[in-house]
């Protein structure tokens, strides 16, 4: 069963929020502050967290540091009243999967976190198909129509990642460091044009398209 860990100080947000995931079929684990969501994530196994920002001992841009200290892969999902383009930026230069900004219709909760779910059953599975175009992990082949189209290693892991998570920004300073390292001299410029190159070879691909998200860097929009 998939184990998603609930924290959200609002006792009553908190309950409603848990009482549809149940009802969608997920063991969830309530918490009421940043502090006891970290001792929990630290002592217990999650699928998924979803977390308020404005919180008491620890809030959720610090929660979410924390985690990403020592998981990078686990979805975040920040609901929160602060709806303001700064606060999302943050949220997504942290590492936070998506936002669901507070009013919310709780069946909008599910469908979300339904579509993570789906996304992370797909990265790590060994075939990844968007459209037209497919991705076989184990054989690093991609094909768009069948035919097949040839990727560096390097092109293929970016791509393979986006497209795991789609909607989910990816910044170039993150790309950076997950494929070329610390020690690379790869710049901004670097990420660019490499996003420019899959950009051209994708240009047959009906599935999705490459975003740019403007002082971040770059996300997948299915269509």
């Amino acid at each position: 069963m998939i184990n998603i860990l609930i924290v959200e100080d609002d006792k009553d947000l908190n309950f409603l929020a848990t009482s549809y995931l149940k009802e969608a079929g997920y063991n969830i684990v309530s918490c009421f502050n940043g502090l006891e969501a970290y001792n929990k994530f630290s002592s217990e196994r999650f699928d998924l967290i979803i977390s308020d920002i404005m919180m008491p001992e620890l809030d959720g841009y610090e929660l979410a540091k924390k985690i990403r200290e020592v998981n990078e892969i686990i979805p975040i999902i920040f609901m929160s009243a602060r709806d303001d383009k700064p606060s999302k930026q943050l949220g997504y230069k942290i590492g936070v999967d998506d936002y669901i900004t507070k009013p919310f219709d709780f069946d909008e909760l599910v469908f979300k976190v339904n579509a993570i779910i789906r996304r992370l059953n797909i990265s790590i599975s060994k075939e990844l198909i968007v459209g037209n175009l497919k991705m076989n992990k184990e054989e690093r082949t991609v094909s768009i129509n069948g035919e097949e189209i040839s990727f560096t290693v390097r092109e293929f892991d970016i791509l393979y990642a986006m497209l795991s998570y789609p909607k989910k920004t990816f910044t170039r300073g993150k790309l950076m460091e997950d494929f070329w390292g610390f020690d690379s001299s790869a710049t901004s410029r670097t990420v660019d044009v490499y996003m420019a190159k899959l950009r051209d070879k994708t240009k047959n691909c009906d599935g999705f398209e490459i975003q740019t998200v403007h002082g971040l860097g770059y996300k997948v929009i299915l269509k």
